[in-house]
């Protein structure tokens, strides 16, 4: 036994090693270009020029980076992109918004390319989504939401930063109006801190860290309800939408539906059809970069959450909610205001 362990484990040194010197000789002289749906300051974009700034450190062959914002549809021009024009050898990588796992499981148009054909390379962090007003407005808590209107701002009907909102309306008996229109969450947070709407209707937990630390620490963000698999550290007293419908056989599916869905809070893919060897290398390097002690530095000095999930597990998760049940994908699209199919 002891001679076999030694053999598969010399092959497959033998396999990583030939599948670097592999990648050395693609990557070599290269440029990969990292593209975001984010526009310049917020959290897409800061996660994607930080990833820019140490990943190469991982990749053999050692290539430059660029990062390009390609704002607007809610993150579909940017996955357009990536899926139907975008080069298949490696070369191009997207921070992809995490809500188009969403508006695909519920049947929305816009994408031209499954979330399940991507090459999920890992996420930055789980962070958990979250609800939140400023600081002036009248509704401070989850109680408050459900005893009065609270005007939030959104992108695009049916997107991430709307479907939370309208799911905690439909299932909780929060009195939710959204505002569309919004281009980003920057938009947003600029609205909501001049008082033109209450408050954010989504956004991961940990965008606010990297990009609202003053607010934060001045109090200036009530935070209404998270929703993921686990409470955030920071948040033990905000209410857990999975908590808070546990037991229901109508409302727990359609909570554990959001939390898986929105788990994978800032994932990187590469497009469909790149060669596995170098989905494999890319995925390797992927984790090796969320423990190097220099890119955590920086984004412990940037305020970057980095609680990481492998490649791997986000193509499950991709996999699970995309495979959800037909009678709760109906729930959520009625929900939602969406034709039931």
């Amino acid at each position: 036994m002891t001679a076999t362990r030694v053999v598969v484990a010399a092959a497959a040194c033998a396999c990583l090693v030939a599948t670097g010197a592999r990648g050395a000789d693609f990557y070599a002289g290269k440029t990969i270009t990292l593209t975001t749906y984010g526009a310049p300051g917020d959290s897409y974009d800061l996660y994607a020029r930080l990833l820019s700034r140490h990943y190469a450190r991982h990749i053999p062959g050692a290539p430059l980076f660029i990062v390009i914002n390609e704002p607007g549809g809610g993150g579909l021009r940017a996955i357009n992109h990536a899926g139907v024009t975008a080069p298949r050898d490696g070369a191009f990588l997207t921070v992809a918004s995490q809500a188009l796992l969403i508006l695909e499981a519920t049947g929305q148009p816009g994408l031209q390319t499954s979330i399940g054909q991507f090459n999920w390379l890992g996420s930055f962090t789980q962070s958990n989504n979250v609800t939140v007003t400023w600081r002036t407005s009248r509704v401070k808590t989850l109680r408050d939401a459900i005893a009065r209107e609270t005007i939030v701002g959104a992108t695009g009907a049916g997107g991430g930063s709307s479907a939370g909102p309208l799911i905690y309306n439909a299932t909780l008996g929060t009195k939710f109006k959204l505002v569309y229109g919004y281009e980003g969450g920057v938009d947003i947070d600029l609205a909501m801190r001049r008082g033109e709407v209450d408050g954010r209707g989504n956004n991961t937990w940990a965008g606010y860290k990297a990009t609202a630390k003053d607010a934060i620490r001045n109090g200036d963000l009530n935070v209404l309800i998270q929703t993921g698999l686990r409470k955030e550290p920071d948040l033990p007293d905000t209410p857990l939408f999975l908590d808070l419908v546990k037991g229901d056989a109508a409302r727990e599916p359609v909570a554990a539906f959001m939390s898986y869905a929105v788990s994978i809070a800032r994932p990187l893919a590469a497009p469909p059809g790149v060669p596995a060897e170098r989905v494999a290398l890319l995925r390797r390097a992927f984790d090796e970069t969320m423990k190097d002690p220099e890119f955590l530095a920086e984004a412990a000095k940037l305020g970057a959450e980095i609680d990481p999930m492998s490649g791997e597990r986000v193509q499950d998760v991709v996999a699970r909610v995309l495979a959800t049940p037909r009678p709760v994908v109906n729930q959520i699209q009625a929900t939602l205001g969406l034709p039931v199919k």
